[in-house]
């Protein structure tokens, strides 16, 4: 069963106003992503200048959570719920859940959203989300004795606005206009590297 799934499961059996605490604990529960160490999007910028404390945070993402709730005048369902996590946090759930089973491996907002031992590729993205880079793992390179992307990869990745960056010895990508990395542009990397994936290395 995928993530999104369990998330659904568990809130059609919740039976009562769901509130932004227990969104919060299912989220990390199921997901393992914490929400209360994520900026929420519109204080981004706030914490890039002056910072704030992980308690101040936590308050600040649930009180936004609690704001779009609120809006609800009715049961709220999962995949509302997702939605509104990613309008907020610019996490997205959908996209994480789909990566089960993909052999990627995300490491985004400071921390491991899906990893796994027998992963071939890993998709960094920054703190603020501006900018991303796909490297081999460890495991990758062990089977296949490649230290970099296969040839396919890179011509893909190129195509679509990533460069070689010496200084990081990775493929990288920074949105020119300072903002988040758009959900689509995140959906072609992926999209790129499953590819190739199953293209060239689904026996390893």
């Amino acid at each position: 069963m995928k993530k999104a799934e369990m998330m659904d499961k568990y809130f059609d059996s919740y039976g009562k106003k769901i509130s932004s605490s227990e969104i919060c604990h299912v989220v990390d529960l199921i997901f393992k992503v914490n929400l209360d160490e994520i900026p929420i999007l519109s204080k981004e910028k706030e914490e890039a200048d002056g910072g704030s404390s992980s308690t101040g945070n936590a308050l600040a993402s649930r009180e936004a959570i609690d704001s779009y709730l609120n809006q609800y005048d009715r049961e709220i369902t999962g995949a509302e719920i997702r939605k509104i996590i990613n309008e907020i946090f610019g996490v997205n759930l959908e996209a994480i859940s789909s990566l089960e089973g993909a052999r990627i491996s995300l490491y985004s907002k400071g921390q491991w959203v899906v990893q796994h031992e027998k992963d071939l590729f890993v998709v960094y993205s920054g703190a603020r989300d501006v900018d991303v880079k796909v490297v081999p793992t460890n495991y990758f390179t062990e089977q296949t004795g490649l230290v970099e992307l296969p040839t396919d990869l890179q011509h893909l990745l190129t195509n679509i606005g990533y460069y070689f960056d010496e200084k990081i010895d990775s493929y990288y990508f920074l949105n020119p206009t300072g903002e988040a990395v758009p959900d689509a542009f995140k959906g072609k990397t992926i999209g790129a590297i499953l590819g190739v994936i199953q293209h060239s290395f689904s026996n390893l």
